[in-house]
């Protein structure tokens, strides 16, 4: 096995787990009646690493590629992002994972999924990814990662791909921390759960500083999708936050303080990847200091350029219109519109010119 050696980088931030290659079609409609697809690269938390390197948050991506193509364009893809790949290790025996995507068309077939609807078809079993586990933390240079990240991002899908990854979760989790803080986001996906035990999931979550999950998979995953429910499941953390899809997400804190904020309107293009930019996005202003309402704002905002954007990527505003969107009030972000075509908000407006006010 071998590790992908560069630039020692000072990350801030670093996110384990796998990450896949995607074939995409150039069609709508069932797979069978698709007659070539369009490659690219998919993954809960190297999507996270990318939007973190896109807000400016110097990250790493740990994990395991097959000794591919598909595992040689990951690493060229992240690297463009931004994202350290110094320590991610080749397997030369195992291949990279691989999704194919499903997008329903308007055509009158028995097998399409119908117009809006999406499906993902994995075929990630046995993956170079699935045979991590805690002799990862052996290598000097994912320890030297470990011991300089302020945040380490791991995901309940990682918990799912085999024992060993369950068992690198468990060790990380236990381990000595200092200051680092270490998120944890449910993602649930109940297929790669089908032959495996959810139970461990409540025990994975409680031992991490910060929560993330969707109220939607957390009723799915654990009967419960209310704030106070999931605190009582989840005594331990420092911060939950419950996302509501489309609606809002609310950051409950261990001693009991509240802050829901609302999300922004938007005209979306593709549902792929808002969850994992609002991690983002709540992350990067956890690194940096912000307040509870601009951390979720700024998880918003990174979401809703996702959804209005193709891919898994979106691209946040200028750093200006960001700063006027997180200290904008509440009639203000109420009032904001996000779509392909950029952001549309109040904060935008000109200020009037004095020199043509007052009497003439």
């Amino acid at each position: 096995m071998t590790a992908v050696r560069g630039a020692a980088t000072a990350a801030q931030a670093l996110c384990l787990g796998e990450s896949m290659a995607v074939l995409l079609p150039d069609r709508p409609g069932p797979l069978e009646t698709v007659d070539g697809f369009r490659g690219a690269v998919g993954g809960a938390e190297s999507n996270v690493a990318c939007a973190l390197a896109a807000l400016g948050i110097p990250t790493a991506w740990l994990s395991r590629v097959g000794a591919d193509g598909f595992g040689r364009r990951l690493l060229v893809e992240l690297a463009a992002h931004g994202v350290d790949t110094s320590a991610v290790v080749i397997d030369p025996d195992r291949p990279t994972g691989l999704y194919v995507k499903e997008v329903g068309g308007a055509a009158e077939h028995p097998h399409d999924l119908g117009p809006g609807n999406s499906r993902l078809h994995y075929y990630r079993t046995g993956s170079a990814a699935a045979a991590l586990g805690p002799e990862l933390l052996d290598d000097p240079a994912a320890a030297e990662l470990l011991a300089g990240a302020r945040l380490l991002h791991l995901s309940g899908i990682t918990a799912a791909l085999s024992d060993s990854c369950l068992a690198l979760l468990r060790t990380l989790l236990a381990a000595p921390r200092a200051e680092r803080l270490i998120s944890f986001d449910l993602n649930w996906r109940p297929a790669l759960w089908r032959h495996r035990d959810p139970a461990v999931l409540p025990e994975l979550l409680d031992g991490a500083d910060l929560v993330l999950l969707g109220a939607d998979e957390a009723e799915q995953a654990f009967g419960t999708s209310t704030p106070d429910g999931l605190r009582a499941l989840l005594p331990r953390p420092a911060t939950l936050v419950v996302k509501e899809a489309g609606r809002a997400a609310t950051a409950l804190d261990r001693d009991g303080r509240r802050v829901t904020e609302p999300a922004l309107r938007v005209e979306v293009v593709e549902p792929t990847g808002a969850g994992d930019a609002f991690a983002a996005g709540y992350l990067a202003g956890t690194l940096r200091g912000l307040d509870q309402r601009r951390r979720l704002r700024l998880g918003h905002l990174a979401a809703a350029t996702a959804l209005t954007s193709p891919g898994d990527q979106g691209t946040l505003p200028p750093p200006a219109l960001v700063a006027a969107l997180l200290a904008a009030d509440e009639a203000q972000w109420a009032a904001t519109r996000v779509g392909p075509a950029g952001v549309d908000s109040p904060v935008t407006a000109p200020s009037p010119d004095p020199s043509e006010s007052g009497d003439r």
